[in-house]
């Protein structure tokens, strides 16, 4: 019985082993040739230009896509958790990559792809972040892992906007 046992653990151990081996592996692969996402610290969005007439009153506005730029402490917290509520609920808990996002995602698609049903996303926002600045639209496996080590290593060197 302990010749089972011994050869039981040894070869979980080796699976365990083997497991860690791959996810290092991968990961080295994947982020070798990454793009800098400390870029980001100096993104400005493009903004409006106005015109105005004489006496101030708006003439005309002029842009590629119409943004501004509102401070975070300027937005009402009903907008951020509406936001928030739609998006990726677990913003704040998570460390790039909503493992219980990603989970629920898994089951439903499970159940979604056997009834022709729409695939369901488990993107956080850093997620979108990162494909929407530094990597392309491209539908792949290979895109979605190096979304997940910038995710990761966005959220290592940005804070989140949190109320104290």
């Amino acid at each position: 019985m302990k010749k089972i046992y011994n050869a039981l653990f040894k070869t979980l151990t080796l699976i365990f082993l083997s497991i860690v081996f791959l996810l290092f592996s991968a990961f080295w692969y994947f982020s070798h040739d990454l793009p800098d996402f400390k870029k980001l610290a100096k993104y400005e969005p493009s903004v409006l230009s106005r015109v105005y007439d004489d006496n101030g009153q708006l003439i005309a506005e002029y842009a590629i896509e119409k943004r501004l730029f509102i401070p975070y402490e300027s937005i009402p917290n009903k907008v951020i958790f509406s936001f928030l509520s739609a998006e990726d609920k677990n913003f704040f808990d998570h460390p790039g990559i909503d493992a219980r996002g990603v989970t629920r995602a898994i089951i439903r698609n499970i159940s979604n792809v056997l009834t022709n049903k729409r695939l369901e996303g488990a993107s956080t926002i850093t997620q979108q972040v990162a494909k929407n600045f530094l990597l392309t639209n491209e539908v792949s496996l290979k895109r979605k892992i190096k979304e997940a080590i910038l995710a990761f290593r966005i959220e290592k060197t940005y804070t989140k906007k949190k109320d104290s």
